[in-house]
Order: C-alpha cells, then structure tokens, then sequence
C-alpha cells in the first residue's frame, strides 16, 4: 500500500513537471511566430497530451529558419552563378512570367539557364532504364541523391552500375537522406566507399541525439552525369517505384535535362554536399561549356527550412496568379498553405481552368483524410478534382497555359513548403507544357472526377476523421 502511494506520488510529480515544461516551450513556440495552423497544431499537442507531445516536439517541432544554410560567397563560388545566362535572355519569355522569374532569383538563387533540352519522363521504369543508360557512358562524374535508395533489385542496379564507374576512374559521389534510407544496411552504401565511391548520408540521424534532424529532410531526387545529362522529379530507387503499390501501377513524372539547365542541378547537389559532407566540390569541369540543346528555358528551384524565405508556396501562388487560361496540377498530398489555397480558389473565380488531381487512395490513409478536406472549398471555388484510380499518382507537376511546366520533389503540403529540402525545375518551354497537358488528360482518363454533391454527402463520421486528420496536417 505504501509502496503505491508513493508510486502514485512520482508519477504525480513528473506529469505536473512535464505540464510545466509544455508550458513553457507553449509559450517559446508562440514567440516563434509560425503560421497559426502550424502553431495551434502544437499548442493543441502540447497542452492536451503533454508526454507525447514533449516528445513530438523534440524529434520534429523545433524551429530553425534562422539558420544560415551556406554562406553567400560560398554558394556562388560552388554554385558558379556567373555561368548561366544573361539578363537578356528574359526578353524571349512571355511577359506574364517576369515576376515568377526574378522572385525565384531572389528567393531561392534560381538563375535562369537558356538552350536547354528537357525531356519528360512518365514512367519509373523508363527512368530507370534512361538512368542506368546514362551511368554507363558517365566519363568523368555521376553525382546521384535520392531520399531513398532502397537495397532491392532497382538498387542494386544502380548500386552495381556506380562500382563499375568507379573502377573505370569515374568520380561517383551519392548522397541518401538519413531517415529515408534508414532500413538500408550500411554495408549497401559501404559497397560503393570500398570500391572508392564517395558517399555521405544528409543529416544523419543518431539516438539519442535524433533532435529536429528527424524532422528536416532531404527529399531531393537528381541525378547529374559529366555536368551535361540530368535527372531531377519524384521517382526514388526502389522497386516499388517500378511495380507499384497495392495492386496498381505507380505514376510519376521525372524530367531529362540536357544544356545549359543541368547547371542549377549540379549546384543543387554541390550545395547539399557541402553542406552534408563539409568538402567543397567546385571547378569549371563540373560546369562544361554547353552547346544549344533546345529552346527551352528553366530555373532550378531549391528550398529549404533554414532559408529565409518559403519559396515553393511563393513560386506556386506566382504561377498560378499568372495563369490566363489554365493551371493543372498533380501532388500525393494535399495539405497547402493558406496562400496556395487561396490562389488556387482566386484563379478558378478568375475563370482560369483549374484542375487537381490526387490519388484515389496514396500510401498514407491518415495524409488521404487530411488531403480530402481540402477539396470542398476548392470545388465550390469552381476547382475541378479528379481522383486517380489506376494506381498511386506520386508526380508533383504544375502546367499552366502551354507555356510553363513544374516539375520536382516537392508536394502540395506544410512538410515539403516548410521542413524538407526539395528542388522544382520550372520551365518556360510550349513542347513540355503541351506534353505535360497531353498526359494530364491521359491521367483524367484513369481518374474519377469527384463531384460537390458527392463530396457533401460524405456521413458525419467520414468528415471528423478528415477534420481529426487536417488538424495535423502540419505535423504529418
């Protein structure tokens, strides 16, 4: 009985201990002046549920976008700004796309890069067989970053292509982000190191000392072969990537580019392996002259959460404010920013044509929930949305007006606008956006277009775990 007592004693003390220090780091994350879905999401965590939410708020919820990422300097002498184009060049573009196009310079240090070729990619499998292609006839470097890099058939392959490189003196350099590839064995990447291979993990992860590295990732995928071929979408190395999930097909958008647009790709990853690996990789070998490949004019956008500013909700609400007939879109998730969703509903009021399309069922339930209770203020805005049924629809693509076309890592959620380190290429080109507008329609043809009706009468019990579920969103 004594023994109870004072059982239930401690138990008391270290509950009221912990309701204090969930005050208090309440009160800190209001200082913080985060958005105020983001801040409630916490304050609603750490007050009604202050052991797990502690503990939340240790792994993912502090803040560090006061963080210098890389010095100025450094940046432009890894990122060789100098190399990409002249101001000049803006003067072939479409007027309308001046503002998207100095706002991702100053945000985000995207340059525009001009006489690019850029070849979409619809299917992993074709990327996959594009991408071992290329490794093979690498003849100086094969820089490769994935948020993961599976140890299965698909991995082994590249894994197996990337040794033989390095036996031919090729460099290979290959970045995995920490937490993606957290179930892969190290002996899958030491394969690469033994052989001579350069391979660092982002941000790894080591308990007890996990912190907010958890909570930031690197959800880049690139590929850059001898500075003048380059991959960059949303296909990771993983066979699933390649057979599907669930009994579907897997559809996913990557792009090949060639010319002067593998430029921002390459400071993409140079960047990030400095930033992981602390060695700096720079020289005018990494940044080959490039003859005119194409018409096309891009700028690579990276973001990430030490950087000042949000660049992906920012360059999103441009492109759509922009839009004069239409705007498609693609993501997994759907969980925006107040300011996306708002453009999104503005510019269907506006007349533009707009069109979302998400999976019909993702890998997550809770982020399908939270995703669809989005949707009915979007549809009452004049937003049509199209459930996609064939499979899991994983590309994150924007076109608009067959003149721009988006394509990267980043989805339509708080996690890639606020806490991962992503990379879009947008770019102005009339034959990708008309190709990204042909397969959208394809994809509509293995769609359900959700109706208002359908959607409003949807049973009290679907719409709380969807409300249940929003409230989160931040989090997921």
């Amino acid at each position: 009985m004594e023994h109870t007592f004072i059982l239930e004693h401690i138990f008391s003390i270290l509950y009221w201990l912990n309701a204090i220090v969930a005050i208090g780091i309440t009160v800190s994350v209001v200082l913080d002046n985060r958005n105020p879905v983001t801040t409630f999401a916490w304050i609603f965590v750490l007050l009604f549920i202050p052991c797990l939410g502690l503990l939340l708020y240790f792994f993912f919820g502090r803040d560090t976008r006061r963080r210098r990422y890389i010095r100025r300097r450094l940046r432009e002498r890894i990122g060789q700004k100098r190399i990409f184009t002249s101001v000049s060049a803006r003067q072939a573009l479409p007027p309308k796309y001046t503002n998207i196009i100095t706002y991702l310079e100053k945000s985000s240090n995207a340059y525009l890069a001009t006489d690019s070729s850029v070849e979409p990619i619809y299917d992993c499998v074709q990327f996959s067989r594009q991408l071992l292609k290329a490794i093979a006839a690498a003849k100086r470097h094969v820089h490769i970053q994935f948020y993961i890099f599976e140890e299965d058939d698909f991995g082994n392959a590249v894994m197996d292509a990337l040794v033989a490189k390095v036996a031919e003196g090729v460099e290979v350099r290959l970045i995995y982000d920490s937490v993606g590839c957290f179930s892969v064995k190290s002996s899958f990447f030491g394969r690469l190191r033994a052989a001579g291979g350069d391979v660092v993990p982002f941000l790894k992860v080591h308990f007890p000392l996990l912190t907010n590295k958890v909570n930031y990732r690197n959800h880049r995928k690139l590929v850059v072969v001898d500075g003048s071929l380059a991959f960059i979408g949303g296909c990771n190395i993983a066979v699933r990537y390649l057979r599907g999930i669930n009994g579907g097909s897997w559809r996913d958008t990557m792009l090949a580019v060639r010319g002067r647009g593998v430029y921002g790709i390459q400071s993409s990853f140079l960047l990030d392996w400095y930033f992981a690996s602390g060695a700096i990789v720079s020289g005018s070998g990494y940044f080959p002259e490039q003859q005119a490949m194409g018409d096309a004019s891009m700028q690579v956008m990276t973001s990430n959460p030490v950087g000042e500013w949000r660049s992906i909700p920012g360059a999103l609400v441009a492109a759509l404010m922009s839009a004069k007939e239409y705007v498609y879109l693609q993501t997994p998730y759907l969980m925006p920013s107040e300011s996306v969703l708002a453009a999104m509903q503005n510019a269907a009021l506006a007349g533009v044509d707009v069109r979302l399309m998400i999976p019909a069922r993702s890998d997550s339930r809770l982020a399908d929930y939270a995703s669809y209770s989005y949707l009915g203020v979007l549809m009452r805005a004049g937003v049509k949305v199209y459930l996609y049924e064939k499979g899991f629809l994983h590309a994150k693509t924007l076109v608009s007006d067959n003149a721009l076309g988006v394509v990267g890592s980043a989805n339509l959620d708080f996690r890639s606008f606020s806490y991962n380190f992503e990379i879009c290429a947008y770019v102005y080109d009339e034959a990708l956006a008309r190709s990204m507008h042909g397969q959208f329609m394809r994809d509509v043809s293995d769609s359900r277009q959700l109706t208002l009706r359908e959607y409003e009468s949807r049973g009290l019990y679907r719409r709380l775990l969807e409300s249940g579920a929003r409230l989160f969103s931040p989090l997921l």
